[in-house]
């Protein structure tokens, strides 16, 4: 069992939904990346690490912003691999990178020869927000080879026919985006996010986690209800830009992501 399954699989276990933190990596330094990163470390079941690309199109202003900024310290895929590792010798917890698509397609050793150096690094999964599942074949091809999990994203707009090709392509857990609109921490979230969880689990046994939106214990609480996990990431993005402390924070959404349903 993969370190991403056996993670969702204790969550359950203890009856709550797994918390998957976002951080743009290196972002908003190369060290304060770090320092943040392990302090989430404590309380997450998984890191999402956003790997900085100059046209973003799934993520909001406050994400958008963080990854130029990194981007403009030189933060480069090999930089990624290298924070990667050191978090990896910190931690025995799940890593997995957020990434477009062309930072892989333009990659020197390509698709199989990206996977390999995120291996090597310590990562367990990629999520792949550009890239369309039925379009996959020889990157996830790869990604098995190599026990990487491939996930990809679902929205509220997805034909359950949609829903059986996208799922069919995820392992480790189904990104289910709670809006039909970019990144952004919310007041709260739309109605039909119990009915787009409803619907993937009813093509699919994998994992589900909903993401795009969630801001803190009061949309994070409802969320945690339905899905088997909770990613976070504007509201922390944002925390960070502002220089405040993220452990109240992210302990608040910890603790909103266990069940009050058993």
């Amino acid at each position: 069992m993969s370190r991403i399954a056996s993670a969702f699989e204790r969550a359950k276990r203890e009856n709550r939904a797994a918390f998957i933190p976002y951080l743009t990596a290196g972002y908003p330094d190369e060290a304060g990346f770090l320092k943040v990163a392990q302090d989430l470390l404590e309380v997450a079941d998984l890191l999402e690490v956003g790997l900085p690309y100059s046209d973003p199109l799934g993520d909001g202003p406050t994400i958008q912003r963080s990854s130029e900024e990194a981007l403009r310290q030189g933060v480069s895929t090999a930089k990624v691999f290298e924070l990667i590792a050191r978090l990896r010798r910190q931690s025995d917890k799940p890593l997995v990178l957020m990434t477009y698509y062309n930072p892989i397609y333009c990659y020197p050793s390509g698709e199989a020869g990206f996977l390999q150096d995120l291996k090597a690094a310590g990562g367990d999964g990629v999520i792949l927000p550009d890239l369309p599942a039925d379009e996959a074949d020889t990157l996830i091809s790869a990604a098995r080879e190599l026990g990487i999990d491939t996930i990809f994203l679902v929205a509220p707009t997805s034909t359950d026919e949609r829903l059986r090709v996208v799922t069919s392509a995820c392992s480790g857990f189904i990104y289910a985006v709670s809006v039909t609109g970019v990144t952004g921490a919310r007041d709260q979230l739309p109605q039909d996010v119990p009915d787009l969880v409803r619907r993937v689990k009813a093509v699919s046994s994998v994992p589900v986690a909903v993401g795009f939106g969630v801001s803190g214990k009061e949309t994070a609480r409802p969320v945690a209800e339905v899905a088997d996990g909770v990613v976070v990431g504007s509201a922390l993005i944002r925390a960070i830009a502002e220089q405040r402390d993220l452990t109240p924070l992210a302990e608040e959404i910890a603790q909103a992501c266990r069940k009050t349903l058993m």
